[in-house]
């Protein structure tokens, strides 16, 4: 890939389709227990990106790991970070040594934008930690922040944070990065987008003594690029590409509903699945419409911002666990959310523009599957779904349809008929 800092780095670029995929966990160098804890949960055979980045995390190198929303970044960072900072508090007759409690002073820190992301890289890299004797801990918004105070007095050796929080916790005195190790910026993109870089930099400038970053994105441009300029020392970059657009593995939908029709429409499509994930522009929407599909009996609950924490995670395991037939978000959850087996994604309000629409429709056809994607649009919507369409490089028709066609059915080898496109 092109060096986005022009630092003249190492870089790598592979795709994901070809790339060497036989690798093992310990064949990178991943040692034994942690090996050991990764198969009981089956996991075997490293992702493209893990096998590309672990190697260079694990030597000590400054990484940036381009790739999409669930292609593996967890493992590709956390397996590293938990084994180079093992092996710094384990001293020479083996002997490993937790932190002491108090204000936690963690080696390694996660920031990462979302608070969904942070509880389900938590729920990722903590069982990890304790194979190692490691204690990891999860700060964000949103959740008690004195329960969250006293956990960290017990001591931990590694922090899952959202931004704010973190600052929160370090202005009371409660926790400091100055003796981190290993920093794990993931989602970096995520974290530009929602205005965090300010804070992100308040922990880098905190960073005085050696450490290693872990830099993990979508893209490596605008913010993300002068972070990397800035902040990494010559750092190496991996890239998983895919053959095809990052598109092509969805089945794209673009359906002209009418308003009195459109939640019957949803309720139809998301009917014939057995996971569907709704997006809506609002919060008050996204409730709205939770209330009008139980009305014509589909299971949902809704995702976002308002909510306590517990409702939100409650809604996310039930989903998960596929006790919740359909998941209502808003754009807060478009990114971060790290679902397998959602077969159905449904834009029930137009995403604001093409990036949006790849982070909602992301949520399906992950690790090589297949999804499909549906957008429901009103007469006033079609144009701006157009251009969405355009800068995706997409050209399908938009139909007209009704919650009785037979149509919603086959989605997924049905091909509507251009002539019937209402542009």
């Amino acid at each position: 890939m092109t060096n986005p800092s022009g630092q003249g780095a190492d870089t790598s670029t592979m795709t994901a389709d070809t790339y060497e995929t036989t690798r093992t966990f310990e064949s990178l160098g991943i040692i034994a227990p942690l090996v050991q804890a990764l198969a009981k949960d089956g996991i075997t055979v490293a992702f493209p990106i893990q096998s590309m980045t672990i190697e260079d995390a694990l030597a000590g190198r400054d990484v940036c790991g381009k790739a999409k929303t669930g292609s593996g970044k967890t493992l590709g960072f956390g397996l590293p970070m938990l084994q180079r900072i093992a092996e710094k508090l384990t001293d020479a007759n083996g002997t490993f040594h937790q932190l002491a409690g108090g204000p936690a002073k963690p080696k390694g820190l996660v920031l990462l934008p979302t608070r969904e992301l942070a509880v389900q890289v938590h729920d990722v890299l903590g069982p990890l930690a304790e194979a190692l004797g490691m204690r990891a801990v999860a700060v964000y918004g949103g959740a008690d922040i004195e329960k969250q105070i006293s956990t960290l007095k017990k001591g931990c050796e590694i922090i899952i944070a959202t931004p704010g929080r973190l600052i929160d916790l370090g202005d009371r005195g409660e926790l400091g990065v100055e003796d981190l190790d290993v920093l794990v910026l993931d989602e970096a993109d995520r974290m530009a987008d929602m205005g965090f870089m300010p804070q992100v930099e308040w922990v880098l400038r905190r960073l005085t003594g050696p450490h290693q970053t872990l830099l993990f994105s979508a893209t490596l441009d605008g913010a993300v690029d002068r972070l990397v300029s800035r902040y990494l020392t010559d750092p190496v970059f991996h890239e998983v590409q895919s053959d095809t657009q990052t598109v092509a593995k969805m089945v794209h939908y673009f359906f002209n509903v009418h308003q009195m029709d459109k939640t019957k429409v949803a309720a139809a499509i998301v009917s014939n699945y057995d996971k569907g994930l709704i997006f809506c522009r609002t919060k008050r929407g996204a409730d709205r419409l939770v209330e009008d599909l139980g009305k014509l009996g589909v299971n949902a609950a809704a995702i976002h911002g308002d909510l306590r924490q517990q409702q939100r995670e409650r809604a996310l395991a039930d989903f998960t666990g596929n006790k919740l037939h359909v998941l209502v978000a808003t754009d807060v959850a478009a990114r971060g959310l790290h679902i397998d087996g959602v077969d159905v994604v449904v834009h029930f309000d137009p995403p604001e523009d093409q990036k949006a629409y790849l982070h909602r429709s992301g949520r399906t056809a992950r690790a090589g599957t297949e999804g499909v994607v549906v957008s429901l649009l009103l007469w006033n919507q079609i144009v701006e779904a157009s251009v969405i369409q355009k800068r995706l490089e997409l050209k399908l028709p938009v139909v007209e349809i009704f919650s009785n066609s037979p149509h919603l059915k086959e989605l997924g080898s049905w091909q509507p008929d251009p002539k019937d496109s209402v542009l």
